[in-house]
């Protein structure tokens, strides 16, 4: 039986590798897949969905007015049947556009799965994951770790000096190195101006050119 699936995690956590992953598994048991993406964000430009290790995929760009359910329904006028609808920066969504995902499961019988931030970096939830965690029929969560060793909940985003920003819009393509992904006891600490904290690592020690075997 068809689901909603909501995957959400703090920034960083291989949501996109993750997604990827899963479209792939489908169509190397010949099931045709349906991506789609948030067309504000263009990191890897339009249309495209691009994991922080390489991977990529082709994938359908909608706007905030975009009827998704009349647009995975033509989809599969014009192509043929899918075997899941895979969304990326969930978060982004509308309240009406979550609703439309689940007419897509409901009235097509096609799975979704959606993989998007909870929370924003004031540690407010965006509204498309609010509407994913109330009307999803399974919440997964994809686990990372805060530089404390806790496990990372929150986000928050920093200057060049490393010190909290607490305002300005919720919603600021590009710039990833700006947001860190903490627990929620230092977020309270970085938000009080108590500590700073150093930006993220640009590339894993396997990368690097003196790495050993």
């Amino acid at each position: 039986m068809a689901k909603l699936h909501f995957y959400f995690s703090a920034m960083n956590a291989g949501k996109t590798t993750t997604l990827l992953q899963s479209a792939y598994n489908y169509q190397e048991r010949g099931m045709r897949t349906l991506i789609l993406t948030p067309a504000l964000d263009r990191r890897a430009g339009t249309g495209v969905v691009a994991s922080r290790i390489g991977l990529r995929a082709q994938a359908l760009a909608f706007d905030a007015e975009d009827d998704l359910y009349a647009r995975v329904r033509d989809d599969v006028a014009a192509h043929g049947v899918l075997g899941c609808v895979l969304v990326d920066e969930a978060q982004f969504l509308g309240k009406a556009q979550v609703w439309q995902l689940t007419d897509v499961v409901d009235r097509l019988g096609i799975p979704v799965l959606a993989y998007g931030l909870r929370t924003d970096f004031r540690g407010e939830l965006f509204e498309g994951s609010q509407y994913l965690l109330a009307w999803a029929d399974e919440l997964v969560e994809i686990k990372t770790i805060c530089h404390s060793g806790k496990k990372a909940t929150m986000v928050v985003r920093v200057d060049e000096q490393g010190r909290a920003i607490t305002d300005g819009p919720q919603v600021e393509i590009g710039g990833n190195e700006r947001y860190v992904s903490v627990s929620r006891a230092e977020y309270k600490k970085i938000v009080a101006g108590q500590h700073r904290i150093e930006l993220q690592q640009p590339v894993l020690p396997l990368d690097a050119p003196d790495a050993q075997p």
